[in-house]
Protein backbone atom coordinates (compact mmCIF):
# COMPACT_ATOMS: atom_id res chain seq x y z
CA UNK A 1 0.00 0.00 0.00
CA UNK A 2 1.23 3.38 -0.67
CA UNK A 3 -0.40 6.75 0.08
CA UNK A 4 -0.01 10.34 -0.95
CA UNK A 5 -1.11 13.25 1.02
CA UNK A 6 -3.31 14.60 -1.10
CA UNK A 7 -4.99 11.49 -0.45
CA UNK A 8 -4.52 11.23 2.90
CA UNK A 9 -5.85 15.28 3.17
CA UNK A 10 -8.86 14.35 1.40
CA UNK A 11 -9.64 11.29 3.08
CA UNK A 12 -9.88 13.41 6.37
CA UNK A 13 -11.65 16.21 4.79
CA UNK A 14 -14.56 13.87 3.82
CA UNK A 15 -14.38 12.15 7.58
CA UNK A 16 -14.87 15.79 8.76
CA UNK A 17 -17.72 16.73 6.16
CA UNK A 18 -18.91 13.03 5.38
CA UNK A 19 -19.53 14.25 2.19
CA UNK A 20 -17.17 13.68 -0.63
CA UNK A 21 -18.57 17.02 -2.61
CA UNK A 22 -18.01 19.16 0.22
CA UNK A 23 -14.26 17.54 0.90
CA UNK A 24 -13.54 18.21 -2.73
CA UNK A 25 -14.44 21.76 -2.41
CA UNK A 26 -12.24 22.45 0.88
CA UNK A 27 -9.19 20.78 -0.96
CA UNK A 28 -9.76 21.94 -3.64
CA UNK A 29 -9.99 19.07 -6.03
CA UNK A 30 -12.39 18.91 -8.63
CA UNK A 31 -14.88 16.34 -7.46
CA UNK A 32 -14.19 13.50 -10.29
CA UNK A 33 -10.63 13.49 -9.28
CA UNK A 34 -11.61 13.16 -5.49
CA UNK A 35 -13.82 10.46 -6.23
CA UNK A 36 -11.13 8.73 -8.09
CA UNK A 37 -8.75 9.29 -5.27
CA UNK A 38 -11.24 8.14 -2.52
CA UNK A 39 -11.45 4.95 -5.25
CA UNK A 40 -7.89 3.97 -5.28
CA UNK A 41 -7.32 4.37 -1.30
CA UNK A 42 -10.63 1.44 -1.20
CA UNK A 43 -8.46 -0.27 -4.40
CA UNK A 44 -5.54 -0.20 -2.76
CA UNK A 45 -6.44 -1.48 1.01
CA UNK A 46 -8.68 -4.03 -0.69
CA UNK A 47 -12.03 -2.99 1.69
CA UNK A 48 -14.57 -0.05 1.25
CA UNK A 49 -13.74 2.79 3.61
CA UNK A 50 -17.07 4.36 2.70
CA UNK A 51 -20.44 3.86 2.77
CA UNK A 52 -22.38 6.46 -0.18
CA UNK A 53 -25.56 7.35 0.30
CA UNK A 54 -27.68 9.91 -0.88
CA UNK A 55 -27.15 12.59 1.69
CA UNK A 56 -23.31 11.94 1.63
CA UNK A 57 -20.98 8.98 3.14
CA UNK A 58 -20.94 6.98 6.13
CA UNK A 59 -17.28 5.57 7.79
CA UNK A 60 -16.72 1.97 7.58
CA UNK A 61 -14.94 0.57 10.45
CA UNK A 62 -12.18 0.49 8.14
CA UNK A 63 -13.03 3.96 7.11
CA UNK A 64 -12.28 4.94 10.89
CA UNK A 65 -9.37 2.82 11.01
CA UNK A 66 -7.93 4.59 8.31
CA UNK A 67 -8.88 8.38 9.11
CA UNK A 68 -7.07 7.97 12.79
CA UNK A 69 -4.22 6.73 11.08
CA UNK A 70 -4.48 9.78 8.32
CA UNK A 71 -4.73 11.93 10.99
CA UNK A 72 -1.79 10.56 12.88
CA UNK A 73 0.68 10.91 10.07
CA UNK A 74 -0.66 14.58 8.82
CA UNK A 75 -0.33 15.79 12.77
CA UNK A 76 3.33 14.27 12.82
CA UNK A 77 4.25 15.89 9.80
CA UNK A 78 2.87 19.03 10.50
CA UNK A 79 4.91 18.93 13.85
CA UNK A 80 8.30 17.88 11.86
CA UNK A 81 7.41 20.74 9.28
CA UNK A 82 7.28 22.54 12.65
CA UNK A 83 10.41 21.78 14.29
CA UNK A 84 12.49 21.91 11.40
CA UNK A 85 11.39 25.42 10.32
CA UNK A 86 12.79 26.36 14.10
CA UNK A 87 16.14 25.76 12.83
CA UNK A 88 15.77 27.63 9.67
CA UNK A 89 14.59 30.49 12.50
CA UNK A 90 17.99 30.51 14.58
CA UNK A 91 17.44 27.56 17.26
CA UNK A 92 20.16 24.96 18.12
CA UNK A 93 17.90 23.01 19.85
CA UNK A 94 14.17 21.22 20.55
CA UNK A 95 13.70 19.45 23.95
CA UNK A 96 10.71 17.66 24.66
CA UNK A 97 10.05 17.54 28.69
CA UNK A 98 6.84 15.83 30.34
CA UNK A 99 6.69 16.66 34.00
CA UNK A 100 4.23 16.36 36.91
CA UNK A 101 2.12 19.09 37.93
CA UNK A 102 4.11 20.25 40.99
CA UNK A 103 7.62 20.05 39.30
CA UNK A 104 5.99 22.72 36.82
CA UNK A 105 4.15 24.85 39.35
CA UNK A 106 7.29 25.01 41.72
CA UNK A 107 10.86 24.53 40.40
CA UNK A 108 10.91 24.70 36.48
CA UNK A 109 9.66 28.03 36.25
CA UNK A 110 13.24 29.67 37.58
CA UNK A 111 15.55 26.96 36.42
CA UNK A 112 13.67 27.34 32.82
CA UNK A 113 14.43 30.92 33.15
CA UNK A 114 18.31 30.03 33.73
CA UNK A 115 18.20 27.66 31.23
CA UNK A 116 17.25 29.76 28.41
CA UNK A 117 19.08 32.97 29.21
CA UNK A 118 22.21 30.89 28.96
CA UNK A 119 20.74 28.76 25.92
CA UNK A 120 19.01 31.50 24.21
CA UNK A 121 18.42 29.39 20.77
CA UNK A 122 17.46 26.37 22.25
CA UNK A 123 13.55 25.59 22.21
CA UNK A 124 11.66 23.56 24.78
CA UNK A 125 8.29 21.97 24.72
CA UNK A 126 6.74 21.70 28.58
CA UNK A 127 3.85 19.37 29.16
CA UNK A 128 2.10 18.59 32.17
CA UNK A 129 1.04 14.66 32.75
CA UNK A 130 1.04 12.01 35.10
CA UNK A 131 3.46 9.90 36.16
CA UNK A 132 2.44 7.10 34.46
CA UNK A 133 1.81 8.80 31.53
CA UNK A 134 4.98 10.72 31.21
CA UNK A 135 6.99 7.22 31.99
CA UNK A 136 5.56 6.12 28.83
CA UNK A 137 6.27 9.21 26.85
CA UNK A 138 9.64 8.52 27.52
CA UNK A 139 10.16 4.84 26.75
CA UNK A 140 8.50 5.48 23.54
CA UNK A 141 10.54 8.71 22.67
CA UNK A 142 8.07 11.00 22.89
CA UNK A 143 9.51 12.94 25.31
CA UNK A 144 12.94 13.21 26.05
CA UNK A 145 13.26 13.99 29.86
CA UNK A 146 10.65 13.25 32.10
CA UNK A 147 9.84 14.46 35.46
CA UNK A 148 8.06 11.84 38.21
CA UNK A 149 8.11 11.14 41.75
CA UNK A 150 9.98 8.30 43.28
CA UNK A 151 7.13 6.09 43.72
CA UNK A 152 6.01 5.87 39.79
CA UNK A 153 7.10 2.29 38.32
CA UNK A 154 9.98 3.74 35.48
CA UNK A 155 11.49 0.23 34.37
CA UNK A 156 13.92 0.74 32.06
CA UNK A 157 14.55 3.95 32.20
CA UNK A 158 17.79 5.69 33.97
CA UNK A 159 17.04 8.25 36.57
CA UNK A 160 18.23 11.21 38.24
CA UNK A 161 17.95 12.97 41.86
CA UNK A 162 15.60 15.80 41.33
CA UNK A 163 14.01 18.13 44.16
CA UNK A 164 12.52 16.94 47.11
CA UNK A 165 8.53 17.69 47.18
CA UNK A 166 7.40 18.87 51.12
CA UNK A 167 3.47 18.55 51.18
CA UNK A 168 1.36 20.05 53.85
CA UNK A 169 -1.91 19.67 54.87
CA UNK A 170 -4.14 22.13 53.90
CA UNK A 171 -6.92 23.84 55.76
CA UNK A 172 -9.46 26.77 55.40
CA UNK A 173 -8.89 29.70 57.52
CA UNK A 174 -10.86 28.78 60.66
CA UNK A 175 -11.12 25.12 60.88
CA UNK A 176 -10.78 23.15 64.13
CA UNK A 177 -6.81 21.82 62.51
CA UNK A 178 -5.97 25.64 61.65
CA UNK A 179 -3.50 26.47 64.30
CA UNK A 180 -2.03 23.15 64.58
CA UNK A 181 1.92 24.00 64.52
CA UNK A 182 2.14 20.16 62.63
CA UNK A 183 0.04 17.22 62.58
CA UNK A 184 -0.82 13.39 61.15
CA UNK A 185 -2.61 12.01 58.93
CA UNK A 186 -4.79 10.04 61.20
CA UNK A 187 -5.58 13.67 62.86
CA UNK A 188 -7.44 14.60 59.52
CA UNK A 189 -9.38 11.36 58.29
CA UNK A 190 -12.22 12.34 59.84
CA UNK A 191 -13.21 15.42 57.60
CA UNK A 192 -14.20 15.35 54.33
CA UNK A 193 -10.93 15.86 51.76
CA UNK A 194 -10.32 17.58 48.20
CA UNK A 195 -8.26 15.72 46.34
CA UNK A 196 -6.03 15.81 43.40
CA UNK A 197 -6.03 13.72 39.96
CA UNK A 198 -7.13 10.74 40.15
CA UNK A 199 -4.24 9.08 38.63
CA UNK A 200 -1.64 11.61 39.82
CA UNK A 201 1.16 10.43 41.42
CA UNK A 202 0.47 13.12 44.69
CA UNK A 203 -3.24 10.93 44.77
CA UNK A 204 -0.87 7.87 45.15
CA UNK A 205 1.23 8.85 48.14
CA UNK A 206 -2.70 9.90 49.78
CA UNK A 207 -3.98 6.16 49.18
CA UNK A 208 -0.68 4.53 50.16
CA UNK A 209 -0.65 6.85 53.11
CA UNK A 210 -4.38 6.35 54.31
CA UNK A 211 -3.87 2.54 53.73
CA UNK A 212 -0.93 2.27 56.30
CA UNK A 213 -2.94 3.78 58.32
CA UNK A 214 -5.78 1.74 57.87
CA UNK A 215 -8.39 4.24 57.66
CA UNK A 216 -10.46 5.76 54.17
CA UNK A 217 -9.94 9.10 53.07
CA UNK A 218 -13.06 10.80 52.60
CA UNK A 219 -12.97 12.23 49.11
CA UNK A 220 -15.48 14.61 48.78
CA UNK A 221 -14.17 16.10 45.12
CA UNK A 222 -11.41 15.30 42.76
CA UNK A 223 -9.79 18.28 41.13
CA UNK A 224 -7.17 18.56 38.30
CA UNK A 225 -5.39 21.47 39.48
CA UNK A 226 -3.54 22.66 42.54
CA UNK A 227 -5.52 26.11 41.97
CA UNK A 228 -8.76 24.26 41.75
CA UNK A 229 -8.12 22.14 45.10
CA UNK A 230 -7.36 25.52 46.67
CA UNK A 231 -10.28 27.40 45.86
CA UNK A 232 -12.38 24.22 46.87
CA UNK A 233 -10.97 24.30 50.48
CA UNK A 234 -11.01 27.93 50.56
CA UNK A 235 -14.98 27.42 50.10
CA UNK A 236 -14.95 25.20 53.14
CA UNK A 237 -15.64 22.03 50.73
CA UNK A 238 -13.00 20.29 52.40
CA UNK A 239 -9.70 20.14 53.41
CA UNK A 240 -6.76 18.66 51.15
CA UNK A 241 -2.70 18.00 51.01
CA UNK A 242 -0.53 20.21 48.37
CA UNK A 243 3.50 20.67 47.80
CA UNK A 244 3.85 23.60 49.94
CA UNK A 245 5.85 25.35 47.46
CA UNK A 246 3.31 24.83 44.62
CA UNK A 247 0.65 26.98 46.30
CA UNK A 248 2.68 29.86 48.00
CA UNK A 249 0.51 32.43 45.98
CA UNK A 250 -2.85 31.22 47.55
CA UNK A 251 -1.30 30.85 50.72
CA UNK A 252 -0.83 34.53 51.04
CA UNK A 253 -4.95 35.17 50.42
CA UNK A 254 -5.00 34.75 54.47
CA UNK A 255 -7.23 32.18 53.25
CA UNK A 256 -5.88 29.34 53.72
CA UNK A 257 -3.54 27.20 56.74
CA UNK A 258 -0.46 25.07 55.52
CA UNK A 259 -0.01 22.67 58.21
CA UNK A 260 3.38 20.48 58.32
CA UNK A 261 2.66 16.69 57.97
CA UNK A 262 5.19 15.03 60.60
CA UNK A 263 5.41 12.16 58.62
CA UNK A 264 8.00 10.74 56.14
CA UNK A 265 5.50 10.20 53.22
CA UNK A 266 5.06 13.62 53.13
CA UNK A 267 8.55 13.98 51.39
CA UNK A 268 8.20 13.23 48.02
CA UNK A 269 11.36 12.65 46.02
CA UNK A 270 11.39 13.43 42.64
CA UNK A 271 13.33 12.46 39.60
CA UNK A 272 14.75 12.76 36.26
CA UNK A 273 13.90 10.15 34.42
CA UNK A 274 15.26 9.62 30.50
CA UNK A 275 15.76 6.58 27.97
CA UNK A 276 19.44 6.75 27.89
CA UNK A 277 20.93 9.38 28.96
CA UNK A 278 24.16 9.27 26.56
CA UNK A 279 21.95 8.98 23.63
CA UNK A 280 19.99 11.87 24.12
CA UNK A 281 20.55 15.07 21.86
CA UNK A 282 23.39 17.91 23.12
CA UNK A 283 20.60 20.12 24.04
CA UNK A 284 18.84 17.46 26.12
CA UNK A 285 22.09 16.52 28.48
CA UNK A 286 22.85 20.55 28.76
CA UNK A 287 19.35 20.51 30.16
CA UNK A 288 19.67 17.52 32.69
CA UNK A 289 22.95 19.00 32.98
CA UNK A 290 21.21 22.23 34.18
CA UNK A 291 18.96 20.90 36.30
CA UNK A 292 20.97 18.85 37.97
CA UNK A 293 23.09 21.73 38.86
CA UNK A 294 20.46 23.65 40.56
CA UNK A 295 19.43 21.10 42.63
CA UNK A 296 23.01 20.51 43.98
CA UNK A 297 23.15 24.44 44.70
CA UNK A 298 20.09 24.25 46.94
CA UNK A 299 21.69 20.99 48.72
Amino acid sequence: MRFDLISLKLFVAVGDELNITRAAERENIVLSAASKRIADLEASIGVALLLRHARGVTLTPAGQTFLHYARQVLQTLARMEGELSDFTAGVKGHVRMHAIASAISEFLPRELSGFLSRYPMIKIDLEEHVGPAIVRAVADRSADIGIITENTPADGLEQLPYHVDRLVLVVPDGHPMADLPSAKLTEALSYDFIGPHPDSSLMAVIMRACMETGSPIRLRIQVRSFDGMCRMIEENLGIGILPVMAIEHQLMSGKLRAIPLAEEWAERRLFLCVRELAALPVSARQLIQHLSAAVETLA
